[in-house]
């Protein structure tokens, strides 16, 4: 699977795990110099508390555009550190 924005190559791993639809990335599988550490937080009821990275590319942003599960409940263990992405970021085979 690959993750793009603008363009880009983001996120590339042919060992993803599906949850709700959304392909969750191993960290190794990031190009650390397309992200950067966000504030932003959300919580799942079965999930736990969801971190938020920002995605970017020359000088453009996308605010919290990746999310991840440090901790998560143990409903949600398979996907402790791995990264989803949403807001225009592109997922495909």
């Amino acid at each position: 699977m690959r993750a793009t924005w603008k363009d880009c190559i983001i996120a590339e791993s042919d060992n993803t795990t599906v949850v709700e639809g959304n392909h969750y990335f191993p960290p190794e599988s990031l190009k650390r110099e397309h992200f950067r550490d966000s504030s932003q937080q959300s919580t799942c009821p079965w999930k736990g508390t969801a971190s938020y990275l920002d995605v970017v590319v020359g000088d453009e942003v996308n605010s919290g555009a990746a999310w991840y599960y440090p901790e998560p409940k143990s409903a949600a263990k398979e996907i402790r550190g791995r990264v989803a992405f949403w807001r225009g970021v592109t997922v495909q085979a």
